[in-house]
């Protein structure tokens, strides 16, 4: 079997005050176990009362981060295009651009190239492909969510 193209190392630097990946309106964070926990510590809430003011539950009853009811942008980007929780973000947000489905084929990179200005920036540095796969596993993780608290299975 043939390593995926991205085996290779991908060239990527975050760009200052960019939030690009975070400001498209009806973007949809997914939360894990480990995201709520983090999250919640941060805000010194208990995540029971977290996942009520910050969160809420898809149709299929994963909890995923509020969006802001006037533009439908993340609740935790700022007016400078930062992200108020940076150090603590949902793993699938540190795992952007790598998620499964950027990746997937030329076409959906080429999309997410367009977009991204951190990829292919004249200050990138070349990702590895080992610490790609470990975010594009954190992104799947983190999409499959978690529909209760606590968690039945805590993993």
């Amino acid at each position: 079997m043939r390593a995926p193209w991205w085996m290779k190392g991908v060239a990527f630097s975050c760009q200052t005050s960019c939030g690009k990946c975070c400001d498209e309106p009806g973007g949809i964070v997914y939360l894990s176990i480990a995201d709520a926990e983090r999250i919640s510590s941060e805000h010194e809430m208990n995540v029971e009362d977290w996942l009520e003011r910050d969160c809420r539950q898809t149709l299929d009853g994963r909890y995923v981060l509020n969006s802001r009811p006037d533009d439908g942008i993340c609740i935790y980007l700022d007016d400078n295009k930062q992200c108020s929780i940076y150090q603590v973000r949902p793993q699938q947000c540190a795992a952007f651009p790598w998620w499964s489905e950027n990746l997937a084929t030329d076409r959906a990179w080429n999309k997410v190239k367009d977009a991204c200005p951190g990829i292919e920036a004249d200050d990138a540095i070349l990702i590895d492909g080992e610490t790609v796969r470990i975010h594009v596993f954190a992104d799947r993780e983190s999409t499959k969510g978690f529909r209760s608290w606590p968690p039945h299975n805590k993993r």
